[in-house]
């Protein structure tokens, strides 16, 4: 019998339906889509007829590698194991065991492989099939974020060297630092600015200007602010303050400058009772309103109402003129991009997206580009779909609008299966929308019950993951009105009811009142020792210390062991001073920690060094580049030792010189070898000189440890990248490499590999990873988030930010409900860094946490959890409250340790290589000497020759094809050969005489084939011979059976000599070393050389004395080649 949790995944892989699944964290949905895929492959399903597409490379490989594991699992289990297999993947009580075994086979012998794929590999490879009828260059290459942010940055410096008009837009909008950021995320613009939609999405009317606002305002002047002033001087101080203010302004001929200064004066601020209100009662002061000024009130009082009324109009044509701004450079700026792009064949992701998008919606297009993918897709799979984009979706659509559209060309069951958690949405920067995902599945749903084939949409509720202490809180956490933004309240199952668990709220560790000072000798911007960051990282390594070894039950294996350090995953929301004061502290505590999951390559140790070697082999004469690399553990020079190699030089007395007259020759060998070589390597192969012949990546790794690695890879990545987009030269890679910070991003290991390391990285980047021991320290109070400048309203037309205050009401309402969105992420992040822990959860803070932040809400959700509780008493002050279920287990089995014996280095490990033997020019086979053809009589010789050329051409193509096509298959080869395509008398000849030559029965050996026989056509092969160099040739046909091999070599001589021995002695040396080469291919096998003779449809076999003699004669002729540069 089936439990709950394998009924729902069994239901929801079921082939035969489309579905939408909503699916919990850890509730097995990668495990879902591989059943589903394996059943639709053994209902018969062709795997090119399948798409399945998921949202990262990464759960691509990992879809793909579980997939094939399985079906090579059955094609390997006895019979009993595959039908229990089968049985719980749902499949009937009578199996097709035979095609199930034969689903491995099947999958990797399709072409490309299974189509598990991100969408924008899917709209890549669409494209690439297509280019054509999309409208991309032909051969286009995917632009990535470097040479993206590059060509950003090469565009508005040409924009500023040609003083482009649009630049004073971008100066009115942007300071320019990050700008590459700002330009990274300009969308569209594809038409000029339409001032009249930007007014009106201001509230104003098309045509309102500042000139008109300033007439209403002002139009009986202002002079009443100029005979006030001298009132304001001589009252007190407040006055005296508004006077100062006032007298900044021109009141005869006032303008916008004058209108904000009556705005700061005459109306309230912003957290006033009635924000921005006329101060009719409350300026000037009371002694002035009745006294000296009481007969200016009324004009006053006129004024303030004038300036209130015009200050929202003011604010909404000043963000007007933004917008405008926005769109002139926004339409200069993304012309110009769209053009470099397409002179360099680039696409990006967005381009990708939208050109597969539109050629998917061209109905002169769509329905020929579907039936050329494969025939047709019958069936998609889409993960993640909370991640989906609105223009991804689109894609879909497309792909699926003919499963709904109730016929089809094909008669054949088609489905669509989408699964994803609306809780777990936190990619809106990529364009994911919760309600997108929610609109899509009420539209699909509809879709599918139009052609009354319903849609059945369920959720997997069951975690496999977690323990009911951590869903419990996690349910009490987003209970009632903190699940708004998370779709429905989460409700969760634990698969393993009696697994122990527990979850620890620690206190906030507070800001201290005064930071205490540091050593003098530490960096001026390391956090005080009893900062909140730093007491809380300490406190984090501490109590993971405690941690390891104690017991703690392993799901995976249902059985207690010892906690190791791979089983604790530190979790934060972003990389702030915290994140590097917890990689530290763990450091700092001898942990074993796999730092940070991101890194800048240029602040990378090994790269500094490598670059310091690159700096120095470019300009001898950089003396800094130069000690740096002295400094290095590239060639270990002691702060004494450069220090007496540097002092004492004269003025001009380069570092370098002194070098080379010193006794570190080491280091100048090393130098001037790279030296040498730099006008010749191209950096690529000179860093990599560097690292392996002069022993430099084994130097920096024995010193840095095994976290260099990633760097000193990327480094040279990064080189190889240069040097496919740039003409290679060491100067302009140091330029390149200097021009953008690129950013590592480092495989943190698992859990699973011996004691493991302890993982620190941030919650998006632990999306699909689980671990034994969570921790969250970044839960502290949070400022509102940082949103893009550019918003879109509701119509999708781009408008400018702004500030707060300073833009329209809907312009304001707009940016208020996208600060709601994006705090609503936020509660969502925290959704997925709880469920990443399996067994223990511990939360934490540094500084203060309101009912807002996170540590907040999982505060309030202990509240309301009925779990039991227990406190503890924190170092730091406060408690650690705890909630338990289960009984955590008391002891573990002591963890056996084989000891391994130490292994000895063999000495060929620390022996120089051998020196390398002689390269040897290649030598054809065709090429040992002698004559080819007999002496022979009268003819036209290259029309022989040309004849020959086609009958091997087509003796190549017309063996085992089906003879009615061969005339058509004869065309298509001889159409793009040597002297083009024969006229019908010819080809008919030609076919007359390939058909004969097949047909001999003299020739069977050779045509007529014995089961079992394998046949190459074309053979190349390239072989070392004695006496001879490396051959290279190509055998015309080689037919290899159990016992022999036998070479066939096709001549269409006219002269056919009688006997072996009469055969022209350049054809007996080229089967000779055919035969010596084969022999070094198949040692076991007896091999057996002939000729086949066209002309007299029959086979000469050579004997072994013939070619042997033959061979002789060739080496005794000095063939021999000599040595490269002898």
């Amino acid at each position: 019998m089936m439990d709950e949790a394998a009924l729902a995944q069994v239901r929801a892989a079921d082939p035969l339906r489309s579905t939408w699944l909503t699916a919990n964290a850890g509730s097995g949905k990668t495990r879902v889509l591989t059943d589903r895929v394996a059943r639709l492959l053994l209902a018969g399903t062709a795997p090119e007829r399948i798409l399945c597409l998921t949202y990262t490379k990464a759960a691509a490989t990992e879809m793909q590698n579980r997939l094939l594991a399985r079906l090579g699992q059955w094609a390997m289990l006895p019979e009993p194991g595959l039908r229990a297999e089968l049985a719980r993947l749902g499949e009937g009580t009578a199996p097709d065991l035979r095609a199930a075994r034969r689903l491995f086979a099947r999958a990797i012998e399709t072409p490309g492989g299974l189509k598990v794929q991100t969408i924008h590999s899917f709209c890549a490879g669409v494209l690439r099939r297509f280019p054509i009828e999309a409208g991309v260059p032909h051969g286009f290459t995917e632009l990535d974020d470097r040479s993206a942010a590059l060509l950003r940055a090469e565009i508005i410096e040409e924009m500023a060297r040609d003083g482009h008009p649009a630049l004073q837009d971008l100066l009115a909008l942007h300071s320019g630092e990050n700008l590459d950021a700002f330009l990274a995320g300009l969308r569209g613009f594809d038409a000029p600015a339409d001032r009249d939609a930007l007014w009106r999405s201001c509230g104003l009317q098309p045509g309102a200007d500042m000139a008109g606002l300033l007439a209403e305002c002002f139009g009986d002047g202002a002079l009443v602010v100029a005979a006030l002033i001298p009132h304001l001087q001589k009252s007190g101080a407040n006055d005296q303050k508004a006077a100062a203010r006032l007298a900044q302004g021109d009141w005869t001929r006032p303008g916008a400058a004058e209108l904000s200064i009556l705005e700061s004066v005459l109306l309230y601020g912003a957290t006033a009772k009635e924000p921005f209100a006329p101060k009719y009662d409350g300026f000037p002061t009371k002694g002035l309103r009745t006294g000296p000024c009481a007969h200016l009130m009324e004009d006053l009082a006129i004024l303030m109402e004038r300036v209130a009324l015009a200050r929202p109009r003011r604010i909404a044509l000043a963000h007007a003129q933004k917008c405008l701004a926005l769109h002139g450079f926004g339409h200069a700026f993304m012309a110009q991009y769209r053009a470099q792009k397409a002179v360099q064949g680039w696409l990006d992701f967005d381009d990708l997206i939208e050109r597969t998008a539109r050629l998917l919606s061209d109905d002169s297009m769509a329905q020929w580009v579907l039936f050329r993918l494969d025939g047709g897709i019958d069936h998609i799979l889409v993960d993640e779909a909370q991640d989906t984009s609105p223009a991804q979706w689109q894609v879909i659509e497309r792909l699926t609008d003919e499963f709904t559209s109730g016929q089809g060309a094909r008669d054949v069951a088609r489905s669509l299966f989408v699964v994803g958690d609306p809780k777990q949405s936190i990619y809106s920067f990529q364009g994911a929308d919760i309600a997108v995902f929610e609109a899509r599945r009420a539209g699909f749903a509809a879709a599918f019950e139009s052609v009354q084939n319903p849609m059945q949409v369920l959720e997997l509720r069951h975690s496999f993951r977690s323990s009911t202490a951590i869903l419990s809180l996690v349910d009490q956490v987003f209970a009632g009105d903190a699940a708004q933004g998370l779709g429905d309240p989460p409700r969760h199952l634990a698969f393993r009811c009696d697994m122990p668990g527990r979850v620890d709220l620690w206190p906030p560790v507070a800001r201290p009142d005064k930071p205490e000072p540091g050593d003098w000798t530490s960096p001026v911007d390391q956090p005080a020792e009893n900062s909140e960051t730093t007491q809380l990282a300490h406190a984090i390594a501490g109590a993971i210390r405690d941690m390891l070894g104690q017991p703690i039950f392993d799901a995976k294996s249902g059985a207690v062991r010892r906690v190791r350090a791979g089983d604790v995953l530190i979790l934060v929301q972003r990389r702030s001073d915290l994140f590097a004061e917890i990689i530290a502290a763990l450091k700092s505590a001898n942990l074993p920690v796999a730092g940070a999951d991101r890194l800048k390559l240029a602040g990378e140790m090994a790269v500094k060094d490598i670059s310091a070697v690159l700096s120095v082999l470019a300009t001898p004469e950089d003396d800094l580049s130069l000690a740096a690399a002295l400094r290095s553990p590239l060639f270990g020079l002691t702060e004494e030792a450069l220090y007496r190699l540097a002092a004492g030089r004269k003025r001009g007395e380069y570092l370098w010189r002194r070098l080379r007259e010193s006794a570190h020759r080491h280091a100048v060998e090393v130098l001037s070898d790279l030296m040498g070589q730099t006008g010749f390597m191209r950096p690529y192969d000179l860093i990599q000189r560097l690292l392996i012949r002069h022993g430099g990546r084994e130097a920096l790794l024995a010193r840095l440890g095994p976290e260099a690695q990633d760097g000193i890879d990327e480094l040279l990545s990064q080189a190889l990248r240069y040097e496919s987009s740039e003409t290679p030269s060491l100067t302009g890679f140091l330029v390149w490499l200097s021009g953008d910070d690129v950013e590592v991003r480092r495989q943190a290991g698992s859990a699973g590999e011996g004691e493991g390391l302890i993982r620190v990285m941030t919650v998006h980047g632990s999306k699909g990873l689980e671990s034994p021991i969570v921790i969250m320290p970044d839960t502290a109070s949070r400022r509102p988030p940082r949103e893009a400048p550019v918003l879109s309203a509701p119509d999708g037309l781009a408008l400018w930010r702004g500030r707060k205050g300073e833009r329209p009401e809907a312009v304001e309402a707009w940016a208020a409900e996208q600060t709601r969105r994006q705090l609503e992420e936020r509660k969502r992040l925290l959704y997925v860094g709880l469920t990443r822990a399996e067994s223990w959860l511990i939360v934490a803070a540094a500084g203060e946490a309101d009912a807002e932040s996170w540590h907040g809400m999982v505060a309030a959700g202990f509240g309301r959890c009925g779990l039991e509780e227990t406190r503890m008493p924190a170092p730091w002050g406060g408690e650690i409250r705890r909630l338990s279920f289960g009984d955590w287990p008391a002891e573990a089995p002591d963890t056996w340790r084989a000891e391994r014996p130490p292994v000895a280095m063999p000495l060929w490990l620390a022996a120089p290589p051998p020196p390398m033997p002689a390269k040897r020019r290649p030598i054809a086979a065709t090429a040992l000497g002698g004559a080819k053809v007999l002496a022979g009589g009268p003819g036209d010789a290259e029309a022989a020759m040309l004849q020959g050329t086609r009958l091997h051409l087509l003796l190549e193509h017309l063996p085992g094809r089906d003879p009615a096509d061969w005339a058509a298959i004869a065309r298509d080869v001889l159409a793009d050969a040597e002297g083009g395509l024969p006229g019908p008398p010819e080809l008919a000849a030609l076919l007359d005489e390939a058909r004969a030559v097949i047909a001999a029965p003299d020739l069977a050996q050779v045509f007529a084939l014995p089961e079992g026989a394998e046949v190459f056509q074309e053979l190349a092969l390239a072989a070392p011979l004695p006496g001879i160099g490396m051959l290279h040739g190509k055998i015309d046909r080689l037919v290899i059976t159990e016992d022999r091999v036998l070479a066939v070599d096709y001549k269409s001589n006219r002269d056919v000599p009688a006997t072996p021995e009469a055969v022209p002695l350049g054809i007996l040396r080229q089967m000779a070393a055919y035969r010596a080469a084969l022999a070094q291919l198949w040692p076991g096998l007896r091999v057996e050389t002939a000729v086949l003779w066209t002309a007299t449809r029959s086979l000469m076999a050579l004997p072994d004395a013939v070619l042997d003699r033959a061979m002789a004669g060739a080496m005794a002729a000095g063939l021999d080649p000599v040595p490269l540069g002898a």
